[in-house]
C-alpha cells in the first residue's frame, strides 16, 4: 500500500503541476497580449507613414496648384498686354506712311488738296488714339539727344562738328513702346568723334 505521505507527495505534485500550467497559460495570455500590441504599435506607425506621406502628396498638389494659378495669372497679363504686338508692329508703317504723307504736304496747295492733307491729319491722329489706348507709345528724340542703344537703333555714324561723340544728329523714324516693351526702336543718325 502506498504511504499516506507519499500520497500528499504525488498531490502535491499534481497540484504543483496544475498551478505551473495556470502560470504557462497567463504567462502565454501576456506574451499574446504584448505580441498582439506590439502588431498594433506596428500597424499604428504604418498608418502614421502612410499619413505623412499623403499629407507631403497633399502639400506638393497645393504647391503646384498655387503656382499653376500663378503662372496662368501671369499669361493671361502677358497675353492682354502683349498679344497685340504683331498687329501693332504691322501697323507701325501705316503710321509711317502718314507721317510722310503730312510732311510732305505744302503750304501752297488748292483747296481739294487741304481737304486731303486734313483727311490724312485726322487719320494720323485717331491712329495714334488707337495706339495710346492699347499701351502704344511714340519714341521721339530729337536731334541733339544722347543715343541710346535701348531705344534707338543707330543707322549710319558721321563725323559732325561742334557736337559730341554719341549724340543724334539725324532721326530717321520714330520708334515705339508696346507698354514696357520696344516695339521698335527709333532710328536716329548718331555723331562719331569729330575729325580734326
Amino acid at each position: 500500500m502506498v504511504d499516506q505521505k507519499e500520497d500528499d507527495f504525488l498531490d502535491n505534485i499534481e497540484d504543483i503541476t496544475a498551478l505551473s500550467e495556470q502560470d504557462e497559460g497567463e504567462d502565454q495570455e501576456e506574451l499574446i497580449d504584448i505580441e498582439s500590441a506590439a502588431a498594433d504599435l506596428e500597424e499604428i506607425d504604418a498608418i502614421r507613414a502612410e499619413r505623412d506621406d499623403y499629407r507631403d502628396k497633399f502639400m506638393r498638389a497645393l504647391a503646384d496648384a498655387e503656382n499653376s494659378r500663378k503662372r496662368a495669372d501671369r499669361d493671361r497679363r502677358e497675353a492682354e498686354n502683349y498679344g497685340g504686338s504683331k498687329l501693332s508692329r504691322d501697323l507701325l508703317p501705316v503710321y509711317d506712311n502718314l507721317s510722310r504723307a503730312i510732311g510732305a504736304a505744302s503750304e501752297e496747295m488748292d483747296e481739294s488738296a487741304k481737304a486731303i492733307v486734313e483727311g490724312v491729319q485726322l487719320t494720323m491722329r485717331e491712329l495714334v488714339n488707337v495706339f495710346r489706348k492699347h499701351g502704344i507709345e511714340p519714341i521721339t528724340p530729337e536731334v541733339g539727344d544722347k543715343f541710346d542703344p535701348k531705344l534707338h537703333q543707330a543707322m549710319f555714324e558721321a563725323p559732325l562738328p561742334g557736337t559730341k561723340a554719341g549724340d543724334i544728329i539725324q532721326v530717321s523714324s520714330e520708334g515705339f513702346m508696346l507698354h514696357d516693351r520696344l516695339l521698335r526702336p527709333a532710328q536716329v543718325g548718331v555723331s562719331s568723334a569729330p575729325a580734326e
